[in-house]
C-alpha cells in the first residue's frame, strides 16, 4: 500500500479507537462514572451540540421580543406608529394647502383684487336660449306613413 493510504488508515484508526473516560472519587478512588468514547464520537457530539445551541439561540432571537435589542430590528409598534405619523403628516399638508388657498381667495376679496371674467352675463344667457320657431317642426312623409299604419293597426285591433 502507498504511504498516503497507510497514513489515512492510521488516522481513521486513531479517531475510531475507543478510550475510557473515568470519573473517580479522589478520597476513596472509587469509580463514580465511566464512559467509553472515541475521538470521532466526541467530535460528532460536540458538532451536534453546537448546531443545537446556535439554532435555539437564533430561534429565541427571531421569534421573541428579544430581537428588539439587536441593532437594525425595530418593534412592530414602532413601525405602525411611524406609518400612522406619515399618514397624519400627509393629511396635514393637504389641509394646509387647502387652507392657504382659501385664505388667499379671502384676501383677494377683501383687497378687491378679484379677477373678473371677460364674458358678459347676458351673452351667456342668450347663447343658451333656443327659439323653437327656428326649427322646422313639420312631419316628414315617412312619419306620416308610419302614423297611418299605426292607426290602421289600432282600428283592426279594436274591431
Amino acid at each position: 500500500m502507498s504511504k498516503k493510504r497507510l497514513k489515512r488508515k492510521a488516522f481513521f484508526n486513531t479517531i475510531k479507537a475507543h478510550r475510557r473516560l473515568v470519573i473517580l472519587n479522589e478520597d476513596t478512588f472509587e469509580e463514580q462514572f465511566s464512559l467509553k468514547l472515541s475521538i470521532l464520537n466526541v467530535f460528532i457530539l460536540g458538532s451536534i451540540g453546537a448546531i443545537f445551541l446556535i439554532s435555539t439561540t437564533s430561534y429565541i432571537i427571531a421569534f421573541t421580543p428579544l430581537r428588539e435589542y439587536i441593532p437594525g430590528y425595530s418593534s412592530t409598534k414602532l413601525k405602525e406608529d411611524a406609518l400612522l405619523l406619515g399618514l397624519k403628516a400627509d393629511s396635514l399638508e393637504f389641509r394646509l394647502k387647502k387652507n392657504d388657498a382659501y385664505i388667499n381667495s379671502v384676501k383677494k376679496v377683501l383687497t378687491g383684487d378679484l379677477e373678473y371674467a371677460k364674458v358678459n352675463k347676458d351673452s351667456i344667457l342668450a347663447s343658451d336660449y333656443v327659439d323653437p320657431s327656428e326649427y322646422e317642426m313639420q312631419a316628414s312623409e315617412q312619419e306620416l306613413e308610419l302614423r297611418k299604419q299605426v292607426q290602421a293597426a289600432a282600428k283592426k285591433e279594436s274591431e
